[in-house]
């Protein structure tokens, strides 16, 4: 592990690093920032980028003024980049010797700026330390492989395996659908290893060439990061190999949906035990709070969970997607699920989340509702032992209805960071705009003549 820049520039120059990526994740969760020589980079001023990549929409847009009066300079000023240096990785895909290092971005007065996703989770987790508790999460990935579409208005179809057949029928769990694929995946993991990812169980999940990838369970803020460089990786293998890696919540009208699902947990500082747990092995008065705030405050959150229209789509017509907040032990159909574990891996498993989140927004939520349960001791429902998705529902069922849900005063903006939630508002208000401005095949096919 590099710990200071010292360090960094003694490992780029023992790597023969001759290029760097200056990473920083946007409100998408996606890479921004600049590629450098690195003779420029270990000898520069610093790397500065414009403060507006924080308020720019999926699609290029930008949300109307007076929705983001007062967030960012009307000057479309600098933001300042400084290196994580843990975070320095080499690039495995590429043919020069090139180093990605993501960055945090500060203000020119050196705050943290409050629309970095990144400076949010950390704003999380400053609260825990306060407390001497240290969060740990386990972040579980699905996404699909698809064939290469080029043509927007055309539906997404399911990829050619080793055998000259795409998927047909469902195939959860199997061993030799995964090998389907085997070339891809082996070159995965490779660039994973080269980039010390801490990916750990592969599985094929429900959907036709649906995967899920595990991480190992560590501080929230490297999962974070993991997550991220692993889109990164996977869509770029995924090129290589003549297929697309989509992690698009409801890709497919009749597969499956993909989430993220949040183990989580937390551990005292001064102990280092899980304090979830009591000496008995029973379930502590923290855990039940911890549960309690994510049943809620977790629909206030759910535009997090569910960032774009689409996410919608596995929410309400997902096979597995939760539609309401019950717990339960061992309970899939349950939006959290208590798995069966030693004392010291007692821990929640948040469901809600679809694979198009961005990780530090999604974990950043989900911790800061279990944080207002501890702090307003709130008592969790009993658990559910039958199918929780047969009773009622209730989380936002649209993307506009999650944007009410949390434009209502609430304590999740305050922890969250009031003028951060205003500029993500801001940004989902122009995308359902955007959205909505389009004329769908539906519409043509069923209103055209008809009405």
């Amino acid at each position: 592990m590099i710990n200071n820049e010292i360090e960094l520039k003694g490992w780029l120059q023992n790597n023969g690093i001759t290029e760097i990526e200056a990473l920083v994740p946007d409100m998408t969760g996606n890479a921004r920032g600049k590629i450098l020589p690195a003779s420029k980079y270990l000898h520069g001023e610093g790397t500065r980028l414009p403060e507006a990549i924080f308020i720019q929409t999926v699609t290029g847009d930008w949300p109307d003024d007076e929705a983001i009066d007062n967030l960012v300079h009307p000057a479309d000023i600098d933001l300042y980049l400084k290196p994580d240096t843990k975070t320095v990785r080499m690039v495995p895909w590429v043919e020069e010797p090139t180093a990605q290092i993501i960055h945090d971005c500060f203000d020119a007065n050196g705050n943290p700026h409050p629309l970095a996703p990144r400076n949010v989770l950390k704003r999380v987790l400053a609260l825990y330390e306060k407390e001497g508790l240290q969060p740990i999460v386990a972040p579980e990935l699905e996404f699909y492989l698809v064939q290469k579409n080029t043509d927007a208005d055309f539906p997404l179809q399911p990829p050619v395996g080793r055998s000259g057949r795409a998927e047909r029928a469902r195939q959860s769990y199997s061993i030799d659908a995964v090998n389907e694929f085997d070339p891809l995946f082996e070159e995965m993991y490779d660039f994973c290893d080269a980039m010390e990812l801490d990916v750990d169980t592969l599985i094929h999940e429900s959907g036709a060439a649906q995967m899920e990838i595990n991480f190992e369970h560590s501080d929230p803020l490297s999962r974070a990061d993991q997550v991220f460089l692993f889109k990164r990786t996977i869509r770029e293998v995924a090129m290589r190999h003549d297929v697309y890696a989509t992690f698009l919540a409801k890709p497919m009208q009749h597969e499956p949906g993909s989430s993220m699902h949040i183990h989580q947990s937390l551990i005292d500082l001064s102990s280092k035990k899980n304090v979830f747990t009591t000496g008995d092995n029973e379930h502590s008065e923290t855990f039940k709070h911890y549960l309690g705030g994510l049943q809620r405050y977790t629909p206030d959150a759910m535009l997090f969970y569910a960032p774009n229209v689409n996410s919608y789509r596995r929410i309400l017509f997902g096979d597995a997607a939760p539609n309401n907040t019950h717990w339960g032990i061992d309970n899939r159909t349950a939006g959290l699920r208590v798995p069966i574990s030693s004392a010291e891996s007692t821990r929640v498993e948040a469901r809600f989340a679809g694979s198009d989140v961005n990780p530090y927004l999604a974990i950043a939520a989900s911790l800061a509702c279990g944080y207002l349960g501890i702090k307003n001791k709130v008592q969790p429902s009993d658990p559910v032992s039958g199918c929780a998705q047969e009773l009622p529902s209730n989380l936002p069922k649209t993307l506009e209805h999650s944007l009410s849900r949390l434009q209502e005063p609430n304590e999740l903006s305050e922890i969250l960071g009031e003028d951060f939630v205003r500029a993500y508002m801001a940004i989902k208000h122009k995308e359902y705009e955007t959205f909505f401005q389009v004329i769908s095949s539906w519409e043509r096919e069923y209103l055209l003549l008809n009405v």
